[in-house]
């Protein structure tokens, strides 16, 4: 198993793309801390982990750094050490710029960029005290590529892949990695939304589809894979990177 005795945090863990890294971190040997502000899901991962207390869950919203730096007290506290982060938690309005309002604007960022950045900081004194760590960030295709009627969250993926080198660069003499996954178009929740915000939502999922080289969406579970990747020691000699896993899209 490619992370047994590893111990992993995952914000936006309990739906999407953070629950699928969930259930395969689980699989490959991890101990695993999800965090999210929705509890749906929770009583179907914690089972998940049961047998070898492998999961737990904590409600949290991912902004807040009191309950950031008391979680990871806690798991480091009981499993003794903090191997891998994994900051999945976003949130999407689908508006243009001069659509979307301060309070709408500060929110998604606050959420993506200012979610990402506090585990980040909450993380690093653990990992950096036992000289080793794995940081996996959320990015998105579309903060290289662009895209429409998306302004705030289009560029909360921008910063999030450059915050990911920065870190990459200032840690990586202390042993920690810090890398992003960009992710093409993926099957969960936070698109289902975005669809369901169109006034023909089967025509906006069509659409999607087609700007993709391979015609279809990712399932969770694919970006899940290259997550793990990144969080294993299979990538010890990768930091700083941002790896795109967009079914083509960017090479279409």
């Amino acid at each position: 198993m490619r992370l047994e005795n590893q111990v992993a945090i995952i914000t936006g863990g309990a739906s999407g793309i953070g629950r699928a890294t969930a259930e395969l971190f689980v699989s490959e040997g991890a101990r695993v801390a999800v965090v999210d502000w929705h509890e749906n899901g929770f009583g179907e991962l914690a089972k998940l982990g049961a047998e070898r207390d492998a999961l737990r869950t904590y409600k949290a919203d991912v902004t807040d750094t009191d309950a950031a730096g008391r979680i990871v007290n806690e798991v480091g506290k009981d499993w003794g050490r903090i191997d891998i982060l994994v900051t999945a938690a976003a949130i999407s309005i689908g508006k243009r710029a001069g659509e979307t309002t301060l309070d709408e604007w500060r929110g998604v960022l606050g959420v993506n960029i200012d979610g990402t950045f506090v585990w980040i900081h909450a993380v690093l004194p653990a990992m950096v005290g036992q000289r080793s760590g794995a940081i996996v960030t959320l990015g998105s295709q579309l903060s290289t590529a662009g895209g429409k009627s998306n302004a705030a969250y289009v560029t909360s993926k921008g910063a999030i892949h450059s915050l990911t080198r920065s870190v990459a660069l200032d840690y990586v003499q202390s042993g920690v990695r810090c890398n992003s996954v960009a992710p093409g178009g993926t099957d969960t929740p936070l698109l289902h939304s975005a669809f369901a915000r169109s006034p023909q939502p089967r025509k906006a999922r069509q659409e999607l589809i087609a700007r993709h080289a391979m015609r279809r969406l990712a399932a969770p579970q694919e970006i899940a894979f290259a997550i793990l990747y990144l969080a294993s020691s299979e990538s010890s000699f990768v930091t700083g990177t941002q790896l795109v896993v967009d079914g083509g899209w960017l090479a279409a």
